[in-house]
């Protein structure tokens, strides 16, 4: 698609041909087993301030947390239990634990559990990722939150979008399968904007990218702005997915936070992963970027009964393998 038949996409107010060609798109490429990644949030420490984040450093009102190596070692190994190939550990940036421990987590959970790792940690050095990269991880999500410079200085002040841009940049030098997205909603996005960061996911050749409706917390800046909608968000996955086709896009909690059926509309236009929660429901309450985040009381059990329920409601299945990056097997396995 061209920017202005983004935009157009973006804009249409019946959405039904949108979201049947990107399901489409979805079967013909990534086919219909849904991809589950274990979320472990081991630390809500941050040392950003993001204006729309309810785990900023500026908020006194959140009590701090940061899990001991041996429980997100037990969080890992409930999510092998549960038949998921793969973690994706999750804290806020600056979390408190150096590279080095960093690294001799995940060489433990590779060697002890045999599960894909994904990193979401934050700006790092090329040194630092290096390490992580060595010691086993397989992938990092890095959203660049938005390809609007101006915008990004507003909604992250002690951020550089040059740095975010140039540590994606480093990591897929490195070899990781990237991650990266956006939240749509954001004050002061408009349609040309999202349609950019849009252009700007094609243009990284991202494996996995994580796409959710911006959602005021009232502990922040932004606490009386006006939220993203779940309408606008499943028009650009459905996009998403059609200008990137074997891109892994999940079908993420903010969604399901929005609408109690928002995950279940995901996966019918373009999403293809969900991400069960496998931290400790006792820290649960402390990692709320937003207000309403769903499963809070769950524990991980209870999680993959709510959603192999979904899923079969939908007719798809459970994926079997870690679900790793579509993309790199179709370099692979092509002849040149």
């Amino acid at each position: 698609m061209t920017r202005d038949e983004i935009i157009a996409q973006l804009a249409v107010t019946d959405p039904a041909a949108l979201f049947a060609r990107a399901d489409q798109v979805r079967r013909e490429n990534v086919g219909d087993a849904v991809h589950l990644r274990g979320l472990i949030e081991f630390s809500n420490v941050c040392g950003r301030d993001c204006l729309y984040c309810g785990l900023r450093r500026s908020n006194k009102a959140v009590e701090r947390y940061r899990m001991g190596v041996e429980e997100i070692l037990s969080s890992a190994r409930q999510a092998a239990e549960l038949g998921y190939k793969s973690v994706v550990m999750q804290s806020g940036e600056s979390c408190q634990y150096s590279v080095a421990d960093m690294c001799r987590l995940v060489s433990r959970i590779k060697k002890d559990l045999d599960l894909a790792v994904t990193l979401s940690i934050g700006e790092k050095s090329r040194e630092e990722y290096a390490a992580l990269k060595a010691a086993g991880a397989d992938r990092f999500l890095l959203r660049f939150e938005t390809s609007s410079p101006k915008l990004f200085g507003a909604l992250k002040p002690d951020s550089s979008y040059e740095d975010r841009l140039r540590c994606l940049g480093w990591l897929r030098e490195l070899g990781f399968q990237v991650g990266s997205g956006i939240m749509v909603g954001l004050p002061g996005q408009s349609l040309a904007m999202i349609a950019d960061d849009i252009l700007l996911m094609q243009k990284l050749e991202l494996d996995m990218i994580g796409i959710g409706p911006f959602i005021p917390n009232p502990l922040t800046p932004l606490a009386t702005a006006q939220g993203g909608t779940l309408d606008l968000t499943l028009r650009a996955l459905a996009v998403i997915r059609i200008v990137t086709k074997n891109t892994h896009i999940p079908a993420t909690t903010a969604m399901g936070s929005i609408d109690p059926a928002g995950r279940q509309k995901a996966l019918k236009c373009g999403a293809n992963v969900l991400m069960p929660n496998v931290t400790p429901t006792r820290y649960r309450a402390q990692y709320q970027l937003y207000p309403g985040k769903i499963c809070l009381e769950d524990k991980p059990g209870d999680c993959f009964l709510c959603i192999s329920g979904m899923l079969t409601s939908l007719g798809r299945t459970i994926a079997t393998d870690p679900g790793h990056s579509f993309k790199l097997k179709a370099k692979t396995d092509s002849p040149d």
